[in-house]
């Protein structure tokens, strides 16, 4: 039997593939470099990290990503499971068949892109929101405070949107007030 891999950050020496943030131990686990893409294994909120290691983007990210888990899973944890699908460029450049058939699976064409996902009792994708570009932690805060909620309004046939839709502004300004409304509507009660 093979021995675990464990890493506290990954970076271009780390090996490709999937990996879990085991938050027992505050460390990335590499779930696997073979076989299938990735596929949810029990009820939660999974947020997914696609991160390509010659991506300047994405190492800017880190510093933004890394942190985070670490202080959301002390925090605020509820079930939410972090992972990272790890290659060089996409699946074009990827040592793990099981990272490069998920970026295919999710159609991840920009990095750093983050994926987030519902999944229920039977581990079937109920509900998703996928973000590319870099995101800051508030950004990421704004987005996992609510994400359970819309998932639940969404199963019921609800309308629901996204709290930032970089796609909608067209510019930082936009985007801004986007961010300030879902914040102020975020607060008000029904």
């Amino acid at each position: 039997m093979s021995k675990d891999l464990f890493f506290k950050r990954l970076d271009s020496s780390s090996p490709h593939g999937i990996y879990f943030y085991d938050d027992r131990i505050g460390m990335w686990k590499l779930l696997r470099s073979d076989g299938g893409a990735f596929e949810p294994f029990e009820k939660g909120v999974y947020v997914i990290y696609f991160d390509n290691a010659k991506c300047s983007a994405c190492r800017r990210y880190d510093e933004i990503w890394y942190p985070f888990v670490d202080k959301w899973i002390k925090e605020k944890d509820k079930g939410f499971k972090f992972v990272i699908v790890f290659c060089d460029w996409f699946a074009r450049e990827c040592r793990s068949s099981a990272a490069a058939e998920t970026f295919k699976k999710f159609d991840v064409h920009a990095s750093p892109t983050t994926i987030v996902l519902y999944v229920d009792n039977n581990n079937t994708v109920k509900y998703q929101e996928k973000y590319e570009g870099v995101m800051y932690e508030f950004e990421l805060k704004l987005i996992l405070e609510k994400f359970e909620e819309r998932a639940l309004k969404a199963m019921k046939g609800e309308k629901v949107s996204p709290p930032i839709s970089k796609e909608s502004g067209k510019s930082l300004e936009d985007l801004i007030m986007q961010i300030l409304k879902a914040l102020t509507l975020g607060e008000k009660k029904d």
